[in-house]
């Protein structure tokens, strides 16, 4: 295997590792996923970066690749410990800033830029604002985002809870955490994780999607507190076991089309949204669509370095491994 040289960021505390020298065939960035979920090359290249002793198993990223059309100014493959997601909030965010810092997309000093990013899901749109040519913030506006089930019971090590799923470019079941008795804090951290995993199991063959399969299965359970009007704290507890340090933006997503069609968030209001470790995006309905409504979210991402990663063919780990 070649050397692999990866840009880092996070977003409100969530690592997100940037690939651009993976080339992966297909005609879109929905087949791209799945030529690289089938690929063992492609694949291994994931293990590296995500794998100990390169990553950890909360490591999260992307291969950059064509857009689907020139309406865009890439693509993006998204990666986890398990696999490829459909979307990703944290994600978009911190690639609309690698775009700018690195060049790839030309802005003013000051003001604000569209970077059009397609991802699995369909065609995000990210707002970067810039001052002193510095980027300052990112809003992005996702695709369709709707709920597909409410009240769903669950059996789980805990007793039957009571799960919404919505959709925010992946399927989210969202569980709130008093329900299970827990609360969003450090020190539910591992019992969070626990039942999140069980609940997203338990769930997965129920989120199918209306239009596309590649799109179905639940990415990942919502555990949040409600904490007062248009306030919420939450830990996504997605793919097998993985934790977003951020408040998810593909969950902050689902979450508002929850909150609006129970009436409990008017378009236009804003929804501050916690994450476990005390990072914040900020999160809105900006239209009503036929099948539920567009969100926009906001928030900010920071480059944490660039490393350059190697196998030695001598290496009896290979490509690593993971101890969750």
């Amino acid at each position: 295997m070649d050397d692999v040289t990866v840009v880092d960021y996070h977003t409100a505390g969530e690592p997100f590792r940037i690939v651009t020298s993976v080339e992966i065939p297909g005609t879109s960035v929905a087949d791209r996923r799945v030529v690289a979920q089938s690929s063992e090359a492609i694949d291994a290249v994931r293990r590296l970066l995500v794998n100990e002793p390169r990553g950890h198993a909360d490591m999260y990223g992307g291969f950059v690749v064509p857009g689907d059309d020139d309406g865009a100014d890439f693509g993006v493959v998204f990666w986890h410990k398990d696999g490829y997601s459909t979307a990703c909030g944290h994600g978009t965010i911190a690639l609309a800033t690698w775009a700018v810092e690195s060049g790839l997309v030309q802005v003013a000093a000051d003001g604000e830029t569209d970077v059009v990013i397609d991802v699995p899901s369909g065609r995000v749109t990210a707002r970067v604002s810039c001052a002193g040519g510095s980027v300052v913030s990112v809003a992005f506006r996702n695709v369709s985002s709707y709920v597909l089930s409410r009240g769903v019971q669950v059996p789980t090590a805990r007793g039957e809870v009571l799960a919404d799923i919505s959709y925010g470019g992946a399927f989210y079941a969202s569980v709130l955490a008093s329900s299970v008795g827990l609360s969003v804090t450090p020190a539910c951290y591992a019992d969070l994780i626990a039942i999140g995993r069980e609940i997203k199991w338990a769930l997965d063959a129920v989120a199918v999607h209306p239009h596309d399969p590649r799109l179905s299965g639940l990415y990942g359970t919502i555990l949040y507190d409600d904490l007062g009007p248009a306030h919420q704290r939450n830990l996504a507890v997605f793919a097998d076991g993985e934790a977003d340090r951020s408040p998810c933006g593909s969950g902050t997503s689902a979450r508002l089309a929850l909150l609006h069609n129970e009436g409990h968030l008017r378009t236009g209001e804003v929804l501050r949204h916690d994450s476990i470790i005390g990072t914040t995006f900020l999160g809105r309905v900006v239209e009503e669509t036929p099948e539920g409504v567009i969100t926009e979210i906001t928030g900010t991402a920071y480059r944490t370095g660039t490393a350059t990663f190697t196998l030695d063919p001598r290496d009896a780990l290979g490509t690593g491994f993971t101890l969750r």
